[in-house]
């Protein structure tokens, strides 16, 4: 008979084993579940587990199953989102609820401190035996993001394409993004488009700058270089920058800003120069924010699925992980929102109210 030792003693497999009279590896095997282990063997490691006490340490399963059941999250880049943005935040928490459903805890790295200590995410993963990586898309990505892309880690990127063997992305069709405002905003009548983009280095923003100016062009609508700025997708840029734009003297029909928080920003900034919103500037946004129903006037935006993006994010790496696919990409459908800020007649039936016009 076996008796359990006092709260201090710590037993290891060999130990178990030895009381059991069987090998290390054949305890090992009961732990993970193999079915080549007799009935009888079995429950006697079971019994001597149960009266000892023994509960396999985390590091342990980990070594002898080659899994964690840890997803990396990284938000990427020298200028990145952060655990602040409401667009990030909604797609991270639909990504949290799927993969812990299959039964996987989350691991969030920093990136803070890579030119002081040499630090890598590849090698970070590796020591913490990371099964799998999420990676959030922000400004000016390290180098050390290509590496972990392109090793045997898989990954899956949000707004981020990645092109590693065992890597994915999900992001928004963001060519769309734009051309679904050029499109609103031609059939109201705006000629004159100003742009309010995010960091010339973000990814994100460039497809949708080259969206705006291939459907502005489909559309025969001038391009001006003047009227586009550049913000870093927060509330205080898009203020700054639309400060600069109405600095030129001449005021815009229509302003597209790469995020809400930039629109809201432009319409503290509009509201400002006594300017009115919709009837002098036609304001539309983009991620469709809790905030954009809240602002006077309820901002007009283009819905990105944040809650689709977070699930298709989980099943992809779930998939890339358990070797049921190659290298993946999905593009997401956006939705253009309608709401009083664009002065079209929005979702709960209020009138449209006319832009200004500055022509025939």
């Amino acid at each position: 008979m076996i008796a359990r030792e006092g709260p201090a003693m710590k037993y290891t497999i060999k130990d178990i084993a030895k009381m059991a009279g069987v090998s290390p590896s054949t305890v090992s095997k009961i732990l993970n579940n193999y079915h080549d282990i007799g009935e009888d063997t079995k429950k006697a490691v079971l019994e001597v587990m149960e009266k000892t006490g023994y509960r396999p340490s985390y590091s342990a399963k980990a070594l002898a199953t080659k899994k964690s059941n840890i997803i990396g999250v990284i938000y990427a880049g020298k200028i990145n989102a952060d655990f602040n943005h409401p667009f990030f935040v909604d797609v991270i928490n639909a990504f949290k609820k799927n993969i812990g459903e299959f039964g996987y805890d989350l691991l969030f790295f920093s990136n803070e401190k890579f030119a002081s200590s040499k630090g890598d995410y590849l090698s970070r993963c590796r020591h913490y035996q990371i099964d799998g990586c999420i990676i959030i898309n922000g400004d000016d990505i390290e180098a050390s993001i290509d590496e972990l892309d392109h090793s045997e880690i898989p990954c899956i990127g949000v707004d981020l394409p990645l092109s590693g063997k065992t890597s994915g992305y999900v992001t928004t069709d963001n060519y769309q993004v734009s051309a679904k405002v050029v499109e609103h905003f031609y059939l109201l009548g705006c000629r004159e488009i100003a742009y309010i983009a995010g960091n010339p280095k973000s990814v994100v923003s460039n497809l949708r700058t080259e969206g705006l100016e291939r459907a502005m062009q489909k559309f025969g609508i001038p391009f001006r270089e003047e009227w586009v700025v550049h913000g870093d997708y927060f509330e205080e840029s898009g203020y700054e920058a639309m400060k600069k734009l109405l600095s030129h003297g001449e005021v815009p029909q229509a302003l597209f800003a790469a995020s809400d928080l930039m629109a809201l920003g432009a319409i503290r900034a509009i509201k400002e120069e006594g300017l009115r919103i919709p009837e002098d500037i036609a304001v539309v946004g983009c991620d469709d924010i809790d905030a954009a129903r809240l602002v006077d006037p309820p901002l007009s935006t283009v819905k990105q699925d944040k809650e689709k993006i977070g699930k298709l994010a989980a099943y992809m790496l779930r998939d890339l992980m358990d070797k049921r696919t190659d290298s993946c990409s999905i593009l997401v459908e956006p939705e253009l929102i309608v709401r009083q800020s664009c002065g079209a007649k929005s979702r709960d039936g209020s009138n449209r109210v006319p832009v200004r016009q500055t022509g025939p």
